[in-house]
């Protein structure tokens, strides 16, 4: 398969294909005019990676899940406590973003959004 065929069929840009093949999470085989064939192998590899990116695992994570994918003697706690840690980073995401809207909740509720100068949102937001 060239890019563009893989591309399509894994639902990967061929621009995020070309870096993971820049950075090794690829390494498809090059036809004799230095166009890249991609596998069967190749395409599972990418369709893998971009359900992975999908759940928001970093490249490094990424490359570490594959390693473990491909590696017949891993141990399922190893892939476990990987996602384990992702998990954990997420959930500390979604408080953020809890405390983000509480905050800015109170203070488009303080705010009459009227003629008036005075403005709770700009004065919460100069308070250090």
């Amino acid at each position: 398969m060239n890019i563009g065929q893989v591309s399509e069929r894994a639902g990967i840009p061929a621009k995020t294909i070309r870096y993971y093949e820049d950075i090794g999470l690829v390494t498809p085989k090059r036809s004799g005019n230095g166009y890249r064939a991609f596998s069967e192998a190749d395409l599972h590899k990418l369709a893998f990676l971009a359900r992975a990116r999908a759940l928001g695992f970093s490249i490094e994570d990424c490359r570490k899940l594959l390693g473990l994918y491909e590696d017949e003697t891993r141990e399922s706690a190893d892939v476990k406590a990987l996602a384990s840690e992702h998990l954990l980073a997420i959930e500390e995401k979604i408080a953020q973003l809890r405390e983000m809207h509480d905050t800015l909740g109170r203070l488009v509720e303080a705010c009459h959004g009227d003629h008036r100068p005075d403005c709770p949102i700009l004065a919460g937001l100069a308070e250090e």
